[in-house]
């Protein structure tokens, strides 16, 4: 029977979502409760896409074939008793045996949380420690330029190869509350490292070293080494993964 799993974790102590030999991540402590669970053989779990290491989950999901009958909540506690306290299985439900957690998604919607403010020891894992003012009217204006549909390989790593970078960006707000800029990004997927170097490049241009027009020449250079950093990983968050026809 195959099931879809909806899951929160902290990112602070993993090494990244995906499965590494000999590290801690979110899916190894993952299969060995569903390995438990599932009659001591180990079952294959597809997630939506990889978080890396610090990169933290509302929302995160991934289906698993699991060979023994049980119920959707008495899977959901059994996981739950087995897991480690920085992952949380929310949901799980019976989905057919044709669905897929990555190549269903609809949509997905990221967060990104930076502080501005006076440094923040207790929230540094959580909140990216910047401390320093931005000018968030002009990040908002720069922000529009990345809506729609665009080839984003400027915003990922020049060792990621794929065949295409092109990805649709439908929403994007940026709310500031306390000195906390919360960043929130709406799509229909995103790549590896590319939200943290927009953030990254936003963050240029909420410094007055960018102009809200570069964003723009940027994507259409498809140049990564335009002048911006890499976002620290402890603010990104996956919120929510959405699937076609489905309540979630």
């Amino acid at each position: 029977m195959r099931f879809l799993i909806t899951f929160s974790y902290d990112g602070t102590n993993f090494r990244g979502l995906e499965v590494q030999p000999k590290l801690r991540t979110v899916q190894g402590e993952m299969l060995k409760a569903l390995t438990y669970i599932n009659n001591k053989v180990e079952p294959k779990l597809v997630v939506s896409g990889r978080t890396d290491a610090m990169v933290h989950a509302k929302g995160q999901t991934a289906h698993v074939d699991i060979a023994v009958s049980i119920t959707p909540l008495k899977l959901k506690r059994a996981m739950n008793s087995l897991l480690p306290s920085d992952i949380h299985v929310i949901d799980t439900r019976v989905v057919p045996n044709d669905f897929h957690a990555r190549y269903m998604v609809l949509e997905k919607v990221y967060e990104y949380k930076l502080n501005m403010g006076e440094y923040n020891p207790i929230e540094r894992n959580y909140v990216y420690q910047f401390n320093k003012k931005l000018d968030v009217s002009l990040m908002k204006k720069a922000s529009k330029y990345f809506l729609g549909v665009h080839d984003f390989k400027a915003f990922t790593p020049n060792k990621d190869k794929r065949n295409s970078y092109v990805r649709e960006i439908y929403e994007i707000n940026i709310t500031e509350n306390s000195n906390i800029v919360t960043f929130s990004f709406r799509g229909n997927g995103f790549i590896k490292y590319q939200i943290r170097n927009m953030v990254g490049l936003l963050i240029q241009v909420g410094l007055g070293k960018k102009r809200p027009v570069d964003v723009l020449k940027i994507l259409e250079n498809k140049n990564r080494s335009a002048g911006f950093r890499t976002a620290h990983p402890e603010g990104l968050y996956l919120v929510s993964v959405t699937y076609k026809d489905m309540d979630k």
